[in-house]
């Protein structure tokens, strides 16, 4: 087991609320426009995984350039931004809009500038919602079916092969500014932390979006067996050692969509 068994759970447990209420937020915009007069993006459903892909390929080639400048004050920019952006999308379902703006600013500003790890992982239950809400529209199942394996080979090929994904990782929580789920706990004396980069919990909502789109609440079902997949990698995973997360929730999300097609 790669860490201690209740922090393992908890991670999970918010790991599967970030799921729930990305489908919520992912939900409420199917059948309207983003806020701000925000544009989502057009692309053709059946082939809209190949646009996102690259762009998913230019943004990391952009991070690790970031990494070896040590452009740590862009970095924290580029952060800002981005978790701002994500929320203020996301809080704009809740409440009205020129009160999200605000409240996405002030969230984002603690969350950057004064970080704490409450204010933390609270933001991430609602940042990938916002960016799911983007993308959710222009994916069909086979597309995101598609996306989920491509990223699962360059997860593994990041990971195992080139590692840049590693030096991320580290180089973010360095900062302080960990795009994805994160727990630090005591363990003997020594303070280690879990992790769940935020790949790995936008992509999988990205899939149970595009079921709920077409299977409606029966999609409810994609983020549990994800989560058990999950749970069965923190489970059998040694410690010390890395492991690219998106191959087995990949598998997750694919019984999950199985099971939906059974009942």
């Amino acid at each position: 087991m790669k860490h201690n068994f209740k922090i393992i759970a908890l991670l999970i447990l918010l790991f599967l609320s970030a799921q729930y209420i990305g489908l919520f937020i992912s939900y409420k915009y199917f059948d309207r426009e983003l806020p701000y007069n925000i544009e989502k993006p057009q692309f053709e459903e059946e082939t809209s995984y190949v646009g996102i892909f690259l762009s998913i390929l230019i943004v990391t080639f952009l991070a690790v350039m970031l990494i070896k400048m040590q452009a740590e004050k862009l970095w924290r920019i580029w952060f800002f931004l981005s978790v701002w952006f994500a929320l203020l999308i996301s809080f704009s379902v809740f409440i009205r809009q020129e009160l999200a703006i605000i409240l996405a600013l002030i969230v984002t500003i603690f969350k950057v500038l004064r970080p704490n790890i409450f204010i933390h992982n609270a933001a991430e239950l609602f940042i990938y919602g916002g960016l799911a809400a983007i993308f959710s529209s222009s994916l069909s199942v086979f597309s995101v079916s598609i996306l989920l394996i491509l990223i699962s080979i360059y997860d593994m090929i990041a990971v195992w092969k080139t590692k840049h994904m590693i030096k991320l990782a580290k180089f973010q929580t360095k900062l302080k500014l960990f795009a994805g789920l994160l727990i630090p706990y005591k363990n003997k004396k020594e303070t280690k932390t879990v992790i769940l980069g935020g790949g790995d919990i936008g992509f999988p909502l990205l899939f149970a979006s595009a079921v709920l789109k077409s299977f409606g609440l029966k999609a409810l079902i994609v983020p549990i067996t994800t989560s058990i997949l999950l749970l069965a990698l923190f489970f059998f995973g040694k410690k010390n050692h890395f492991y690219p997360a998106m191959p087995f929730l990949s598998v997750g999300c694919f019984l999950g969509y199985l099971v939906v097609l059974l009942i």
